[in-house]
């Protein structure tokens, strides 16, 4: 098997980016037409209130081994987000406080990893926000080959380098890179429909008549009983 470090990757336009960084995953994803993108719910954050979006750069590791991750952080610029798969399931820590500073060093805005991740309270306090699989304070060595900056499969969805990740409390998603700025379109409107909707739902009226749901309601027999 061949072992690979891309050093460039193309990216999407920073503003597209932050764009999509502000509407947020269930949003974004919302607007892409569900199921796409959506890392499955194990890859769960670290802390509580962060919102991320950046350019995937993707790394591919053997289990329990983290070289490929140093060897990726040369290949980052500000504002990526690190991306991590491993070649068998692993809920190995393959990433702590040591690597979370040389990554800030870097500018890279955040980490997502389909494996271990440990020194919670230490990458806490240093302010990098991370969505991992599991917290485990197993160790890894730094032995065997692997890929930076090639597809992956992380946590069951596709991630491309250069594709922008979006990463909040919700979870993870990814939007392919030449996609991104239609995406961020799309994402945009639904966020000015959602407010139009929210300002009627205030005012008291209910969603069954706001969504059309009363004739659903009668085609699916469901019946008003007005006695008590």
């Amino acid at each position: 098997m061949r072992h690979v470090i891309r050093r460039n990757i193309e990216r999407a336009e920073a503003a597209v980016i932050a764009g999509l960084g502000v509407e947020g995953v269930s949003t974004v994803h919302e607007a892409m037409g569900r199921p796409q993108g959506l890392l499955r719910p194990e890859i769960r954050p670290i802390q509580r209130g962060t919102r991320i979006a950046g350019s995937a750069v993707t790394v591919l590791c053997q289990a329990g081994d983290n070289l490929m991750i140093h060897a990726a952080i040369e290949c980052c610029r500000p504002g990526d987000i690190l991306v991590v798969t491993t070649f068998s399931p692993s809920t190995d820590g393959m990433f702590g406080e040591l690597l979370g500073t040389s990554l800030l060093a870097h500018g890279v805005v955040g980490l997502v990893l389909d494996a271990g991740i440990r020194d919670v309270v230490e990458l806490n306090e240093l302010g990098f926000p991370a969505w991992a699989r599991a917290v485990s304070a197993h160790g890894t060595v730094k032995a065997t080959p692997g890929s930076v900056n090639v597809d992956v499969v992380c946590a069951g969805a596709l991630v491309s380098p250069g594709d922008v990740i979006v990463a909040d409390d919700d979870g993870v998603l990814v939007v392919p890179r030449s996609d991104a700025a239609e995406v961020l379109a799309a994402s945009q409107a639904r966020t000015a429909k959602e407010a139009a909707t929210r300002a009627r739902l205030a005012a008291g009226e209910l969603g069954v008549d706001l969504y059309g749901l009363r004739a659903r309601l009668a085609e699916l027999g469901v019946e008003y009983l007005d006695q008590p």
